[in-house]
């Protein structure tokens, strides 16, 4: 007889079958295997909120091939994934098979390797009950407000719609962020810039006014986004022919150093954020290729390898071991010059999770390049990042030598700044992204007080100040994290929740609320105020962990939740029971052919169509589509954005199939100056107007519409 492992994907099964050996049967459960029954509550709320758990539907076969093989086997390890979910997983297997709780069944692997799959069968330990409560809480919890509310929001606004407790809070987020860009009320300001020349020299560098000597230009105000008080072109005006007759010359001058530390090593959160922003990642894509590298990889000539360590944590601890390779690479790559004297220690957030490591690879010498040709892009770029981000943590500072400098116009002093590199450092590996561009500097010529400078330039700009930013989703993330929202493991299928549901559009990387959104969100901020409200729901998510800690029961977490709940629903059931909320984004201007109302944008289980309003009298339908603005280069109709089965967006003519144009791109009305053809919409940080004709290659930048 063997021995029998059920971990939760083939994938992983087969890596870990090949650290195990003949004796041992690996087989997955593919994930879940019992849940709470989509079709109905199955919470029996009065005795204790008990669960009422079902084999997931069409995965009866499955949950009796378990049995079978169990039956047969000499010895079961449940082997699931080493978090929550993964521990209830391993539960509710445990009551499938039968196996006794207190039976040290349960083994856990960090990082899918020899050594990661040596080290956890050696060390099996009872199911922690305290960390499949606190998934049930979690679940319960989800489920009653879901439950609940969802009901309530589709009588009141329209069919199909659904509220979640950490869905809602990220809603209104974006939702608030939006009030605010409304509310905004912009202030006109202006700067002074120049170019100046030291004598004798070619190359001019820039600086910019900065105060007069009596210091009443500067604003003094922190809260104020103005640097100068120069309100209006006038008093712009007045300063430049103030200016006019000035000499120039470098007044003080200050040499500075300043050192730029090596981000952390990834977690669930600034993995997401990071492949957002430079990859283009979003963050349900990031997870899936980080399950991939984590369960392991043919890696050509070793077989199914586990790349990375488990994807699903918020600590920055790093094993002694993985501590000692890294450095050992690095002076044998780099030299002493780029190793720091010690080994560089993080310390994670106050709430992390201390049970795994940060994200790193699992064998240092397996760099990118290495396994590059074994890996399909995506995860090549997803590798690349997390092995350099990793080894970039135990470099040694990257060194700026700074300068500083006045340089005094008669009653005005302009100021200059630049850096230049003195030591590269981690930087020649790796460089965080930002959410927001940083101020760009540049190196200064050798500059001494009293030097004579020569004005190249010296022009007003105007400028305008600037609304908060919209959120991405790195920045929504990010937010989320710091308001203690939801767990680094939730945040990608929340944000996939909200934009699939049209709560949330895309607006190339930003996150934008519908009036769907809006909608919902002034119900649920009127009528349920606790839900969408932040320091509510992250004080739940503490409440949450206390029971993972064992501090609290998790049916009284759910009864103290529960009670002031079940009373603001009944109460906002009773005051809005003849309340019909109106969408106009529903309405449109087609007219039914039939009885001659308009029609209206209706939601069935397919998705979206258009309908007349006079059902069940008059059952007139047509098909729901959205028109791109532009019409089809080859028949003249108007073009409709399409999507793939995966929902990557296309676009078609209306006229299909008579007409087969389709495209990746959006086609414009402008025709190319070259060749005559249409040209083409290309997105990204430049938006790009280009030439598909064979051969042409023309293309320019795309003017942004007011």
């Amino acid at each position: 007889m063997s021995k029998l492992v059920i971990v939760e994907s083939p994938a992983k099964a087969k890596t870990i079958k090949k650290y195990l050996g003949s004796g041992y049967e690996v087989v997955a459960s593919m994930g879940h295997i019992r849940d709470l029954p989509e079709k109905r509550l199955s919470v029996d709320i009065r005795h204790g909120f008990k669960p009422k758990y079902d084999i997931i539907k069409g995965k009866e076969e499955l949950a009796e091939e378990l049995k079978k093989r169990a039956a047969k086997s000499e010895e079961i390890f449940l082997a699931t994934d080493p978090d929550r979910e993964g521990e209830a997983i391993s539960w509710h297997l445990a009551y499938l098979l039968d196996l006794p709780l207190d039976e040290k069944n349960r083994v856990t692997f960090n990082e899918i390797t020899q050594t990661g799959v040596t080290n956890g069968m050696a060390n099996p330990r009872c199911i922690d009950i305290d960390l499949v409560n606190a998934q049930q809480a979690r679940r319960i919890l989800d489920r009653l407000v879901g439950y609940k509310l969802s009901p309530f929001l589709a009588q009141k606004i329209r069919k199909g719609l659904s509220a979640g407790r950490v869905q809602s809070v990220a809603v209104r987020i974006i939702v608030d962020r939006e009030e605010q860009i409304r509310a905004f009320k912009p202030e006109e300001y202006w700067t002074i810039d120049a170019k100046f020349i030291p004598k004798g020299e070619r190359k001019a560098f820039p600086a910019s006014l900065y105060d007069n000597i009596e210091g009443t230009l500067r604003i003094k105000d922190k809260n104020s986004s103005i640097k100068l008080d120069i309100r209006n072109e006038e008093k712009a005006n007045q300063i430049l022919a103030e200016l006019e007759n000035e000499s120039f010359k470098v007044g003080k001058v200050k040499n500075g150093r300043r050192t730029r530390k090596p981000a952390p090593p990834f977690i669930t959160s600034t993995l997401q954020q990071e492949c957002s922003r430079k990859l283009g990642f979003q963050s349900k894509r990031t997870m899936r290729i980080a399950q991939e590298l984590y369960e392991g990889v043919e890696i050509e000539g070793m077989g199914a390898v586990g790349l990375i360590t488990y994807m699903r944590t918020d600590s920055l601890r790093l094993s002694d071991d993985a501590l000692n390779g890294a450095r050992d690479y690095i002076q044998q790559r780099w030299g002493d010059k780029y190793l720091p004297s010690e080994p560089r220690k993080y310390k994670s957030r106050s709430n992390a999770q201390d049970g795994h490591e940060a994200i790193r690879p699992t064998t240092i010498e397996l760099s990118p390049d290495k396994v590059k040709d074994s890996l399909t892009p995506e995860q090549y770029k997803l590798y690349k990042i997390i092995w350099e981000r990793f080894i970039a943590c135990q470099m040694s500072d990257c060194i700026h030598k700074t300068t500083s400098a006045e340089i005094l116009a008669g009653n005005y002093i302009f100021k200059a700044s630049g850096y230049r590199v003195d030591f590269d450092g981690f930087t020649v590996l790796y460089v965080e992204s930002k959410d927001t561009d940083e101020e760009s500097e540049q190196e200064l010529p050798p500059l001494k007080e009293g030097m004579e400078l020569r004005a190249k330039t010296i022009s007003p700009n105007q400028h305008f100040t600037q609304p908060p930013a919209r959120y991405t989703e790195a920045s929504l993330i990010k937010a989320l994290e710091e308001y203690g929202i939801g767990r680094p493991s939730t945040y990608a299928a929340t944000i996939s929740t909200i934009t699939s549901r049209e709560y949330v559009k895309r607006e190339s990387k930003t996150l934008i609320p519908t009036e769907l959104g809006e909608v919902i969100t002034k119900l649920m901020k009127e009528r349920f105020p606790k839900i969408v409200n932040v320091k509510f729901t992250a004080q739940m998510e503490s409440d949450l962990d206390t029971v993972e800690e064992g501090k609290c029961k998790w049916q009284d977490l759910l009864a103290d939740f529960y009670g002031d709940f079940d009373k603001t629903l009944k109460k906002a059931k009773e005051e809005m029971k003849d309340v019909k909320i109106e969408l106009e984004q529903d309405k449109t201007d087609i007219t039914c052919e039939l009885c001659g109302r308009q029609m209206v944008v209706k939601f069935g289980r397919y998705g979206k169509f258009i309908a007349c309003p006079g059902w069940p009298e008059c059952k007139n339908i047509k098909k729901f589509v959205v028109k791109a603005g532009v019409h089809c280069p080859k028949c003249g109709g108007d073009v409709i954005v399409k999507k793939t089965k995966r929902g990557r967006v296309f676009y078609g003519c209306e006229n299909y199939p008579e007409c087969d144009f389709v495209s990746w791109y959006m086609p414009s009305e402008e025709k190319c100056p070259n060749c005559g053809a249409v040209l083409y919409k290309k997105a990204g940080k430049k938006p790009t107007l280009f030439c598909q004709a064979e051969g042409c290659g023309f293309s320019k930048p795309l003017e942004e519409e007011n």
